[in-house]
């Protein structure tokens, strides 16, 4: 499976779906440091740096599409700073910052089967939440939100984040049959994504990975720098099993196996 990382940051939600055996073929990301970080880990993937300007049109021209292509996966944490609650003064989609219509219009555009989002705990108590179930679903997806503790994967710190994760299958079906089948495979592939999240994870798995996170370790002098994006950072932990879960229900659904 292929993915696009929009608001890529060091790029810790792609590396939580690399763990899962998910490419990442393009990133959007304007601040130069985070970008010399996914330059560095991730060698010959395109970095785009304004998401109001991408679009089809730039990425099949691009080559990271093909005309008329489409990819697996779309995700993202927009900016979190409408929502957060150290920001006394939050607008939430009143705020300029508020980039979630950008990445609803490339999704409109390129209708992947997933879509992965990120963002403070915070958010899932504003407007805006429930704006993004309403966007999602008025195109076809169904929507779940999860909200889970960085602590529940063994981080040594609580950092609570909402992610929000929506399903569409927009291959057509020649039977009807064939299309009653589609709709129960993708009600057990939800159950099945509930089950897998809400399962924790062992401690030790922190520890196995904790030396892989870019950034950590990158090589790149820029501390002040280092420690601004380690702050917005996706843990990667955080949201692996939200991946691992998107290949088991696609291998599932591939072999028949809810049919």
């Amino acid at each position: 499976m292929k993915s696009i990382e929009l608001f890529a940051g060091i790029g810790g939600i792609s590396l939580a779906a690399e763990w899962a055996g998910i490419e990442t073929i393009a990133f959007c990301e304007r601040e130069p440091f985070p970008q010399k970080v996914l330059k560095k880990h991730w060698p010959g993937v395109p970095i785009f740096d304004d998401v109001c300007t991408l679009n089809r049109q730039v990425l099949e021209e691009s080559g990271v599409i093909e005309r008329g292509g489409t990819v697996d996966i779309i995700s993202g944490g927009w900016p979190c700073q409408p929502f957060a609650t150290v920001n006394r003064k939050r607008k939430g989609s009143g705020d300029e910052r508020y980039l979630w219509p950008e990445m609803f219009r490339l999704i409109d555009e390129l209708r992947p089967n997933w879509v992965v989002g990120e963002n403070v705990a915070d958010f899932s108590r504003s407007d805006e939440h429930e704006q993004v179930h309403k966007d999602l679903e008025s195109i076809g997806y169904q929507t779940q939100p999860f909200i889970m503790a960085a602590s529940t994967v063994g981080a040594p710190h609580r950092r609570y984040r909402t992610f929000i994760v929506a399903y569409t299958s927009n291959k057509s079906e020649p039977q009807t049959n064939k299309a009653i089948s589609t709709k129960r495979k993708e009600r057990d592939s939800w159950r099945d994504l509930a089950r897998w999240y809400r399962r924790k994870v062992p401690g030790s798995y922190w520890d196995v990975y904790k030396p892989g996170v870019p950034g950590v370790d990158d090589g790149i002098p820029d501390r002040v720098d280092r420690s601004g994006v380690l702050g917005n950072a996706v843990v990667p932990q955080q949201i692996y099993p939200i991946f691992k879960a998107i290949i088991d229900i696609e291998g599932g659904c591939r072999d028949g196996s809810r049919a």
